[in-house]
């Protein structure tokens, strides 16, 4: 019976097959797969788009590299007006250059670090300033920007908890409150980038899967609140991007590893040891060499949410794997899902 209940859902997707690395499995043929929306004849198809594309503003945070640089150059291609965040615009470094080297009217970069709210304020100022009409409202906002890291909860320090929480979760919830009142005004979209690690926790990861919860949480209440205003609300949640963004290179994976053992507290090293510390770090390392290298199904689920006339509540870019893994970890016992995918 339970097989049966696992396998009746896949039926009905479409998929195709490439290889991922599975850490301690080698290279195994998955499935990438997308849900399309049930017509009422029992038909999957996309719905239609909104119309006007390109009289709509969408600002996306986090447009220095990754996700969101990608995401500004295809929205700009696909006519919408895009205000792209970036944390590095006033030093004219990362993406910001290379989106200005455009020279479009429709690609607007703007300095904007989640966590200052005065730059965030300011953001708003700027965007409000340059609608053409700011009584429209400014049709989306996509919460992108992020950070990650590694440790186990004994070889993380309350710092890192706080810096990383400062960016994946409170970024997104002040960027969204002080965006809000211009979204409202367009009855428009609110996309929040969470994470598969936001449904189901991992060892090594419990900073970043903590902030990908909250951005699951606040999305789901914010989705709540402003379904009377008209704005819609959508969550996307990538699989293993690791090798198509670059968070870790092997000098990073090396610079956080050292600044960790060093920071931590004498009879923690002592009671695991730097052989335990060690391959710890090398499991991580790793993982970060795993993982897709396209980023087109993220792409495509945040455009779908920003411009489909019924958007979905959660998107699952993600491979076949790791799709199913995260379904038997949210909704089997934890006495099996542990049993399989962890201990």
């Amino acid at each position: 019976m339970l097989a049966t209940k696992l396998s009746r859902p896949l039926l009905n997707f479409s998929v195709k097959t490439l290889n991922f690395k599975d850490p301690g499995n080698g290279i195994r043929p998955l499935q990438r797969f997308c849900i399309p929306l049930l017509s009422p004849s029992g038909s999957r198809g996309y719905a239609s788009e909104v119309d006007q594309i390109g009289s709509r503003a969408v600002l996306i945070t986090g447009c220095d590299s990754g996700f969101g640089f990608a995401l500004a150059k295809h929205l700009h291609a696909k006519g919408l007006i895009v205000y792209a965040g970036c944390l590095q615009k006033d030093k004219g470094e990362g993406g910001s250059k290379d989106l200005d080297d455009m020279k479009s009217d429709r690609m607007r970069t703007v300095q904007l670090n989640v966590c200052d709210s005065k730059e965030v304020d300011r953001a708003v100022e700027h965007v409000n300033n340059s609608l053409e009409d700011p009584e429209k409202g400014l049709w989306g906002l996509v919460n992108n920007a992020g950070i990650s890291t590694f440790g186990e909860v004994e070889f993380t320090s309350m710092d890192t908890y706080m810096e990383v929480a400062e960016v994946n979760l409170w970024g997104t919830v002040r960027t969204t409150k002080a965006f809000l009142p211009l979204i409202r005004r367009s009855k428009g979209r609110v996309v929040n980038i969470s994470s598969m690690m936001g449904r189901m926790g991992s060892p090594a990861r419990s900073p970043y899967c903590i902030t990908k919860f909250g951005v699951e949480a606040f999305s789901d209440c914010l989705r709540y609140e402003m379904q009377p205003q008209g704005v819609m609300v959508s969550i996307v949640e990538p699989g293993n991007f690791i090798a198509a963004t670059n968070l870790y290179s092997p000098e990073r994976i090396k610079a956080i590893a050292d600044k960790m053992w060093e920071e931590l507290p004498e009879i923690v090293r002592k009671d695991y040891g730097r052989k335990y510390f060690d391959e710890q770090v090398s499991k991580m390392e790793t993982y970060c060499n795993s993982g897709s290298t396209d980023t087109s199904p993220v792409i495509e689920s945040v455009t779908h949410a920003l411009v489909s006339t019924t958007p979905y509540t959660r998107y699952h870019p993600m491979d076949y794997y790791w799709w199913l893994r995260m379904q038997i970890m949210t909704h089997m016992p934890a006495a099996i899902s542990d049993r399989l995918y962890v201990y």
